[in-house]
């Protein structure tokens, strides 16, 4: 078996160097990671970072192994490897490249979450013990105070409890989210039941629901439970963003072939009349706790993780949420989902 052949089996990126830092062999996987031919080519140009050569000049004239971070600009963005260099016994090197990028953002993403959950918990946390304080000390015997102050603990105490219940759901979505759901569940009878569990939120908005295309039948492969949670998010968010007054338009419909699926599907538009959303916004929605007003949100009892437990069930049944708004006319969440049979 040649040399060649062994560093083709090798899945990660690999590169064989002489003693003056040029480039021997090089495998598809390394070819590929650069965009070109290496064989011949000089590491110092082609990886111009000083503690990767530092690593790599201490394998050469040391035959001492090492690593070192490295980081590689793509169309995609900015991927992170961790290059090992190795002295071979007849001289020269032997360079590995191992990416980093996903553990390095899950690690990222991990980090924010906790400090994101953090901040979120510690407002009301610390409202409750400030009030717990004061009716234990200061307002001992103030009946009115009682009142107005357990009032207020309630309303945060209330928040937290959907916050964790929001957790919770995400957890869950989460970890069945590369589980296909198999059922054949009809998305108009799920739209139904849900704007009839809404009707008591509806009535106290004084919003009404156009819906005259749920009369139709509307196969999926889903979990009827999570598209009951997906539409009962998308629908509150349109009573509480739509406005007071105003209309929510729900239509669902058969598509012949939807082109992002390449498959044919069921398309479900919820459209609300409110202030809209402007364009800068729209990209990051669904991400965990982002929200367009802060303290509006807050007051209305939105904890941020609607739309992002949205995301991830759409994403199980193997369909593609679309957000469009316009300032003054309102906003459309539109999902798309495969059609069964």
């Amino acid at each position: 078996m040649t040399v060649e052949a062994v560093l083709e089996g090798i899945p990660m990126p690999v590169m064989l160097i002489d003693n003056d830092s040029r480039i021997k062999l090089a495998n598809a996987a390394a070819s590929e990671m650069f965009n070109r031919d290496l064989a011949g080519a000089s590491v110092v140009s082609l990886l111009r970072q000083a503690p990767v050569l530092a690593v790599i000049d201490a394998s050469l004239n040391d035959a001492q192994a090492g690593q070192a971070r490295f980081l590689l600009s793509g169309l995609s963005g900015e991927n992170t490897y961790i290059c090992r260099a190795n002295p071979l016994p007849d001289g020269g090197a032997m360079l590995s490249f191992e990416d980093q990028t996903q553990q390095e953002d899950s690690e990222m993403m991990r980090r924010d979450f906790v400090a994101n959950i953090s901040h979120e918990l510690r407002t009301p946390l610390t409202s409750l013990m400030g009030f717990i304080e004061t009716l234990q000390g200061p307002a001992r015997g103030d009946v009115d105070a009682h009142d107005r102050f357990l009032t207020i603990m309630d309303r945060e105490a209330q928040r937290m409890n959907r916050m964790v219940t929001d957790l919770l759901s995400l957890a869950r979505v989460e970890v069945d989210e590369r589980i296909r759901p198999r059922d054949q569940v009809d998305l108009a009878a799920v739209l139904r039941s849900v704007v009839a569990t809404l009707e008591g939120k509806l009535s106290d908005a004084l919003v009404t629901v156009s819906a005259d295309a749920l009369r139709g039948s509307f196969p999926v492969l889903g979990d009827r439970d999570q598209l009951t949670q997906l539409f009962l998010n998308l629908i509150e968010n349109a009573i509480k963003y739509g406005g007071t007054g105003k209309t929510i338009h729900i239509n669902v419909e058969n598509l012949d072939r939807d082109q992002a699926l390449r498959q044919p599907a069921v398309r479900v538009d919820i459209r609300d009349e409110g202030e809209g959303i402007d364009a800068i916004h729209l990209p990051r929605l669904t991400e965990r706790f982002y929200r367009v007003d802060d303290h509006r949100s807050r007051d209305q009892g939105g904890t941020g993780l609607g739309l992002a437990i949205a995301k991830h069930i759409v994403s199980r049944h193997r369909g593609r949420l679309k957000i469009a708004s316009e300032q003054g006319v309102g906003s459309c969440f539109s999902v798309f989902f495969p059609r069964a049979g």
